[in-house]
């Protein structure tokens, strides 16, 4: 019997409280192995700092909190995409690019060829993810950086936007989408608003300012936020309670060691081109249909922003390693202090400078956080 046990590999016996198999992880160290930590503290404190210093200046009313929570949800879009990517330690500069692109493949068939909006939408998604697959597909096949092979994609979808935006129309802005999307039932899900019913109830309930119609100054929630909150709860869901989220996290970890026991790298990486593409084009179709207009310079740097939310949010350059949500507060925070810092009438200058050093903050924060980890394991 006992020979039976040993060669099943079972032990009838519970382990003992001192048994040196069994690890015990403080509190503190776990809440320190959230890649989130570092991006919820930083929007506690500016959160706490805005408050102070811009109460009375309009910022936390029914519009002002809708004007930051747009700017931190355009970010958090594309932020998204770009932690699942860095995750899987890859990068990809051509984001920012690639909404410029997009939004031309709305406005140009719509406006200039007669197409209905809805078919220049699936029409800019279908291209756009083409354009990711190209990406991720060199990227996986020659070995290059993905840094590099991004950075020529970056450079190439801005000259294609701009040279074909001319050739086309002889503009590099393009307008009238918003007259021609009106009634389109695709459109409304990109540049339309819902809950206008619960804004109007709580402006007749005296909780939010109205005018002097009584029609409340906030009619309802942009559908790019309800973007932004969907596409990170779905990617949370995938990336923390899926097979594919493990794999991305191998993918990162260690790509070799990751496909020596079946994990398909390289679709995985290529799969995570093609959504950062995804997500430029969700928020190029939202631009295009909030402001009823293209721009072939749309985007430009939104792709180091993306990136650094997305470090700001506990992601690590070198891959394996990094949250969703954590991305969610750092485009939060960025939302938050764009708008802060001109609702207290300082100089816009001065948001590139944070940009700058939340990133360096948050590089340091993040190394220290995993020599902590790796230390207490």
């Amino acid at each position: 019997m006992a020979v039976k046990e040993a060669e099943s590999g079972t032990d009838s016996k519970p382990l003992a409280p001192g048994d040196e198999r069994v690890r015990k992880v403080s509190t503190l160290n776990r809440l320190l192995s959230r890649p989130e930590l570092g991006s919820v503290s930083g929007a506690i404190l500016v959160f706490a700092f805005f408050a102070l210093v811009a109460w009375d200046s309009g910022m936390f009313n029914a519009d002002g909190i809708v004007n930051w929570t747009v700017v931190s949800a355009q970010l958090g879009i594309i932020a998204v995409g770009a932690c699942l990517l860095m995750i899987a330690g890859e990068f990809d500069l051509s984001i920012g690019s690639m909404i410029g692109f997009a939004g031309m493949m709305i406005a140009i068939p719509a406006v200039y060829w007669g197409w209905p909006v809805w078919a220049a939408i699936i029409f800019a998604f279908v291209g756009a993810m083409a354009v990711g697959f190209l990406n991720g597909y060199i990227v996986v096949r020659t070995g290059l950086p993905s840094f590099i092979v991004s950075l020529a994609f970056l450079f190439i979808l801005r000259g294609l936007t701009i040279a074909l935006s001319i050739a086309l129309t002889n503009k590099t802005i393009i307008s009238g989408v918003g007259n021609i999307a009106e009634g389109d039932w695709l459109a409304a899900m990109f540049g339309g608003q819902i809950g206008t019913g619960f804004f109007t109830w709580l402006g007749n309930m005296g909780w939010i300012e109205t005018y002097s119609d009584g029609t409340p100054v906030v009619t309802g929630l942009p559908m790019v936020v309800v973007w932004w909150f969907l596409l990170t709860a779905v990617c949370s869901f995938v990336l923390l309670r899926t097979r594919f989220g493990n794999w991305i996290f191998a993918s990162g970890g260690d790509a070799n060691a990751a496909k020596n026991v079946g994990v398909p790298t390289d679709r995985v990486k290529i799969m995570l081109f093609m959504f950062t593409a995804f997500c430029a084009t969700v928020f190029a179709a939202c631009q295009v249909l909030e402001f009823g207009s293209a721009a072939a310079d749309r985007g430009l740097l939104k792709e180091f922003e993306a990136i650094i939310a997305a470090v700001i949010g506990g992601a690590l350059l070198t891959g394996g390693y990094g949250s969703v949500i954590g991305a969610f507060f750092g485009a939060l925070i960025f939302g938050v202090v764009q708008m802060g810092i001109f609702f207290t009438g300082v100089d816009s200058d001065w948001f590139r400078v944070f940009l700058g050093v939340m990133l360096l903050i948050a590089v340091l924060f993040n190394n220290f956080i995993r020599k902590k980890v790796t230390s207490a394991r």
